[in-house]
């Protein structure tokens, strides 16, 4: 008769992962949601101050660049919050971007808007209507100009597109339009595409694996992990000028799945 001590000695180790998983989810959550209401409580109304001494000093333009600096630096804070138990890496396969550029990624979780604070630029995201809708997140949103696709017509869209882009400001998306809640990704809107055209701004496709669990899509559980946040090269106009929106997105859109894989091939 076999021996069950190889099954059981598994069994153990499995059982003991598994709690040491539970006990580092719960250690996690405890820390990062009482770092963020600090935070929140203490940083934000630290960076409104030095926005606001820094305010008639500056003019508009610089206004609008030094808000969206100090949000930039908010979305970072977010982003260590949860380190050690989760730890984000970036990575660039070609050296930084151009200065004023489309960034595009896929969208898998919440946490995917704070990753963008690792982005060494001038942004303005693109956004659905909910972040407009968070206490304090949402003012500071819409004071840095950032764009509702939902909320203004597509023709403002491209107008307000095209003049950050001749700032010198970069514009961040996610074409999907909502979070997938898992490692699908779903079809890419046209817009971003359409202002590409227009503009001839470089595209800079951006593949994030590891978030889809922080947190899961209906849940605001963080989960420990490794998130990877790679910037592909950029596809510059001489590429694309001759595409149709349509063609274009796929091609991006491609692009960024054919990465993912082979990223979560070595997972």
């Amino acid at each position: 008769m076999a021996s069950s001590k190889p099954l059981a000695t598994s069994w153990h180790r499995s059982s003991g992962a598994g709690m040491l998983f539970r006990l580092q989810t719960i250690l996690l959550n405890l820390m990062f949601y009482s770092l963020f209401f600090i935070v929140v409580v203490l940083l934000v109304p630290v960076l409104l101050l030095i926005g606001l001494a820094k305010a008639p000093f500056l003019s508009h333009r610089k206004n609008m660049e030094s808000l969206r600096i100090l949000i930039r630096v908010y979305g970072r804070s977010m982003v260590f919050l949860g380190w050690p138990f989760i730890r984000v890496r970036v990575e660039k396969e070609a050296g930084n971007p151009p200065k004023a550029c489309i960034y595009v990624s896929n969208h898998r979780a919440t946490s995917d808007g704070f990753l963008m604070g690792m982005l060494d630029c001038e942004g303005v995201q693109v956004v659905n209507l909910w972040p407009f809708k968070v206490p304090v997140l949402g003012f500071f949103a819409r004071l840095a100009g950032y764009l509702s696709i939902r909320e203004i017509p597509i023709d403002e869209f491209m107008r307000r597109g095209s003049e950050l882009i001749v700032q010198g400001v970069s514009i961040i998306s996610f074409p999907e339009g909502t979070r997938a809640g898992s490692r699908k990704m779903g079809p890419f809107h046209s817009a971003l595409f359409r202002l590409a055209l227009q503009t001839g701004a470089p595209i800079v496709p951006i593949c994030i694996s590891g978030s889809e669990n922080k947190p899961q899509k209906g849940s605001a559980v963080m989960h420990p992990g490794l998130i990877r946040m790679r910037l592909l090269a950029p596809v510059t106009v001489e590429t694309y000028r001759d595409m149709s929106p349509f063609k274009l997105k796929n091609q991006v859109r491609d692009r960024i799945a054919a990465e993912l894989e082979r990223m979560e091939q070595t997972e």
